[in-house]
């Protein structure tokens, strides 16, 4: 739809609306993420299932948006941007209405990975809708702006979320996707515009399949460890993930059309932001679960008491990100996104000194400096990634960003699991993380706060490595002269 009136304000109108709807699929997947994770204890018990099965609600779409990330970016670029986009709400909204129909863990599962393939469609061309709309200049800001609608989405996840889970059904945490999810497939359809040229691609089939081995190879096994200890079985299984992860290696280099192109690595900036990604979500996906779990099973509050701690933190989160962004874009993204990265670490440094006698304010403490930590590092870190992109592929740098951040997020969980669970006696980790056990006292629950600790310290370590990437990264021009595909048209 064309917006009328002068260039200058028609512009203007069409950005505001673009935004919007970007907003609403940033804010959509945020809801469903701390919704479902509040949910997953109810979940085992209705669908009568197990722990180590229910667990694999959260991992499949993780699982899914990661090797499907950088593939649904170019597919973008083939098609058109807003077209995969509209197309991945779509998706989304149908995977949601029959994740909350489902009857068994195998179904809810089936149709996660449903709505996992709508979620790599929206997030991998999310990030080139914004860098088509807005100037080189005004990008930061608006990766900002992106920000506040996840700050909001995880916020009324927790909220709306707990208050389903509590007193209706957990269907309902996919139920609420369905009004969300109609409106912005219609509203992007008819307001949103192709400003993308097309060009050919290939889909590298192969890729997606070696990448999506190696990973389900290796967090199978790393579950099975945490489960049950560790089997030659379980090491063997991991070896062959490896082998596959590296086999993946090889084959990029001779694609055609590979999976990763390894080209936009050649530039220092893109390299060191999308490493920097990476180590920052491997780092502190997961720690949210370990506090709230801490907070579920040794402290012994509900999940609702439990998810209103963090709240101050997301709501921090968002009123800093548009900042963030918008500082980055006049003084480049090294400072911004380190400076978040060390609030990170400060905040996890926080969550290691929990003990089972300690002040609910030492959770609120960790949850502000993590919320301020993230919404400070990721609209710069995009803004530098997108800043730094060939305008004829930031579908696929939007995608391959996101694909680098999934990986982390999908090995995060399994990762902090594991360190979690070396203090935990095996048959009861799950249990204990979950908050399903029948109690967490004693020295069981002093067992789970060492392993806490453990898995704590080891994503600092993780924060660490991103935040020496941030700071080598180079500052980037924000300056550019001449045509800007990103400005006005």
């Amino acid at each position: 739809m064309a917006f009328r009136g002068s260039t200058a304000s028609a512009e203007r109108r069409y950005r505001t609306v673009a935004i919007i709807i970007v907003m609403l699929g940033v804010s959509m997947s945020a809801i469903d993420t701390t919704a479902v994770v509040l949910a997953l204890p109810v979940m085992i018990e209705d669908l009568h299932t197990s722990v180590l099965s229910v667990v694999w609600v959260l991992m499949s779409y993780l699982l899914v948006i990661t090797v499907l990330g950088t593939q649904v970016g170019r597919l973008g670029d083939m098609f058109g941007r807003v077209r995969m986009y509209n197309v991945g709400f779509a998706l989304f909204t149908i995977g949601s209405l029959f994740c909350g129909a489902s009857v068994t863990d195998g179904q809810l599962i089936a149709f996660r990975v449903l709505q996992g393939v709508g979620g790599a469609l929206i997030s991998s061309n999310s990030g080139a809708i914004v860098a088509d709309t807005f100037s080189l200049r005004e990008r930061g800001r608006a990766f900002g702006i992106t920000g506040l609608g996840w700050s909001i989405g995880a916020v009324l996840g927790i909220l709306v979320g707990g208050a389903f889970v509590t007193f209706l059904s957990w269907r309902y945490i996919f139920f609420i996707n369905l009004p969300i999810g109609i409106f912005a497939t219609l509203a992007g359809h008819y307001f949103l515009e192709e400003r993308s040229p097309r060009k050919k691609e290939v889909i590298d089939v192969g890729g997606i399949v070696v990448l999506g081995t190696s990973l389900l190879l290796i967090l199978i096994f790393l579950m099975e460890i945490t489960g049950s200890g560790w089997s030659s079985a379980s090491g063997i299984g991991i070896g062959l993930g490896v082998a596959a992860l590296i086999g993946f290696i090889a084959w990029e280099r001779r694609a055609r059309g590979p999976f990763l192109d390894l080209s936009l690595f050649r530039d220092r900036i893109f390299r060191s932001s999308s490493f920097a990604a990476f180590f920052q979500s491997l780092a502190n996906y997961a720690v949210i679960f370990l506090v709230i779990m801490y907070l579920q099973g040794p402290r012994g509050m509900s999940p609702w008491d439990a998810s209103l701690l963090l709240i101050p933190g997301f709501v921090l989160g968002g009123l800093i990100a548009p900042f963030s962004g918008r500082l980055s874009d006049r003084k480049g993204a090294r400072i911004i996104a380190s400076l978040g990265l060390a609030l990170q670490a400060a905040g996890i440094l926080v969550y290691s000194t929990l003990s089972m006698g300690s002040s609910v304010t030492l959770v609120v403490l960790g949850s502000v400096l993590n919320g301020a930590g993230t919404s400070s590092f990721f609209p710069a870190n995009t803004s530098a990634v997108m800043a730094n992109a060939p305008p004829q592929a930031y579908g696929i740098s939007a995608g391959l960003l996101r694909t680098m951040s999934n990986l982390g997020m999908v090995s995060s969980f399994a990762v902090a699991l594991f360190f979690a669970s070396l203090a935990i006696p095996r048959d009861l980790a799950f249990e204990i993380f979950l908050g399903t056990g029948s109690g967490v006292s004693g020295e069981l629950a002093q067992a789970y706060i060492d392993g806490m600790h453990t898995a704590l310290m080891v994503s600092i370590l993780l924060l660490m490595a991103a935040l020496v990437l941030s700071l080598l990264r180079g500052r980037e021009a924000r300056t550019m002269q001449g045509p800007d595909p990103g400005g006005s048209r």
